[in-house]
């Protein structure tokens, strides 16, 4: 019989959790689509409006 038991859970401990925690937070995604948005706008009045 296959044994499918996975013992203890991990502890958690007081490392960082790293940029892919980071990036699941709302509003540092709000704040980056903003900022990605104003710089696509910028690129494209300097190619098409000049």
């Amino acid at each position: 019989m296959l044994d499918t038991s996975r013992g203890e859970p991990p502890v958690p401990t007081d490392e960082q959790r790293g940029c892919l925690f980071a990036l699941s937070q709302p509003p540092l995604m709000i704040f980056l689509g903003v900022i990605g948005c104003l710089l696509l706008i910028a690129a494209m009045h300097d190619l098409y409006l000049l």
